[in-house]
């Protein structure tokens, strides 16, 4: 995999709105603290705009992210805000200008997108908060995503869940949300799962709908073929009127009765407020043991 860059004091670090439109505010509560970590800001022609649902049209939205992967300046694309809209302008892009000159792409939620598509070609990319967090986030979330961009070497660690699975496993880092992970299976953007750690988050769905996630991911081979799972937030799921009877846990779990992976629960990543940066396409090791469970880069 290509890593890109680290970033340097000085460098030049481009915001774009390539799906769901975003108030003003939340930018520039972003580009300040961004500023004041000794980067440049560019905002992209679109980033405050608003066509329905979207920052604009397909074609300007693409035009905008187009902008930042030719722009020889900027060094990474922070994606202002997920929602929806990603997916639409994904194969619009002509991504020939990232591989000659890498450089990172930052996001999550729909953002996961593009991590998929990063990822078939071959380039690492951020899974962190973005603009529309800055000022709500917590402060642990802000400081990872710049260790991440700068190269500073930390490690993510999660409480004891009692529903853990214990060991240990190193493997490529892949995931993100899990809705998107799994509208994406059977297309030309879907993760490669063999021997990857993978890690999932989600918002605002039913229980029931994350066991038939779940369930479509199994018969689709990925847990026969993963060697770890994280399970970060899963965020404001719902019950139906008639109670689903499972918990989070207990959905996860009885896929994995007679095949022992390390698996953690409660990572903090997702939509949550301590939304840890991880970078997918990364070398890692997966810890689990009876202190929690723990991710850590290697080389």
């Amino acid at each position: 995999m290509i890593k890109p860059p680290d970033l340097k004091k000085g460098d030049s670090i481009y915001i774009c709105t390539p799906a769901k439109a975003i108030d003003k505010e939340l930018v520039l509560v972003a580009k300040k603290q961004i500023e004041e970590r000794g980067y440049k800001v560019i905002i992209s022609k679109n980033c405050y705009g608003k066509n329905n649902y979207f920052s604009g049209s397909d074609e300007e939205r693409s035009a905008d992210l187009q902008f930042g992967i030719d722009h020889e300046e900027v060094k990474a694309i922070f994606c202002a805000r997920g929602g929806y809209g990603s997916v639409r302008i994904l194969d619009s892009l002509n991504w020939a200008n990232m591989l000659r000159e890498p450089k990172w792409l930052v996001g999550y939620s729909d953002i996961t997108v593009f991590h998929q598509r990063l990822n078939k070609l071959g380039i690492q990319s951020i899974h962190g908060i973005m603009p529309f967090n800055f000022g709500s986030n917590s402060n642990q979330a802000l400081t990872s995503l710049f260790s991440a961009l700068e190269n500073t070497n930390y490690t993510i660690s999660a409480k004891l869940n009692e529903s853990n699975c214990h060991g240990q496993a190193n493997g490529m880092l892949i995931g993100g949300n899990l809705s998107i992970v799994y509208s994406l299976l059977g297309t030309n953007d879907s993760y490669l799962f063999e021997d990857k750690i993978l890690f999932i988050e989600d918002i605002s769905e039913h229980y029931y709908q994350l066991d038939r996630i779940l369930f479509t991911l199994k018969k689709a081979g990925v847990f026969e073929a993963i060697k770890g799972l994280v399970i970060g937030g899963m965020t404001d799921i719902q019950d139906t009127e008639v109670p689903f009877g499972m918990s989070i846990e207990e959905i996860v779990l009885q896929h994995f009765k007679f095949r022992k992976i390390p698996l953690g629960f409660d990572f903090p990543v997702g939509h949550i407020s301590d939304n840890q940066a991880l970078i997918v396409g990364a070398n890692v090791q997966l810890t689990v043991d009876e202190k929690g469970s723990q991710l850590s880069y290697i080389n």
